[in-house]
């Protein structure tokens, strides 16, 4: 099928919730945007401790996550997601050092 796993339209009952992590305002925008047209519900967080904050009271499906964050960053925010949850997680970053791939 050629919309296999995505949602099919922005009426989709069961669409699916992401989280998206940034404190790049631009970023947050372009890709909340790109997610919000191709279906998804998208809820933005500036950094890893407002993210985690919310994460607390109700998981996202999924998050895309920046490495690099102020109060908390990506890489913290996944150990401590992952003590609670194997929520499906996406690094959306701009480092691109090898050992940042391999811990991500």
């Amino acid at each position: 099928k050629k919309n296999a796993g995505r949602p099919s339209s922005k009426r989709n009952r069961t669409m699916s919730k992401i989280a998206l992590v940034d404190d790049d305002r631009n970023i947050l925008t372009s890709v909340s945007m790109t997610l919000e047209a191709e279906g998804f519900e998208v809820e933005t967080y500036n950094d890893g401790q407002q993210a985690f904050d919310a994460f607390s009271k109700k998981l996202p499906d999924m998050a895309v996550l920046d490495i690099k964050m102020p109060r908390m960053d990506g890489m913290d925010l996944l150990q401590r997601l992952r003590q609670k949850s194997q929520m499906p997680v996406i690094f959306l970053t701009s480092k691109d050092d090898e050992i940042d791939e391999v811990l991500g």
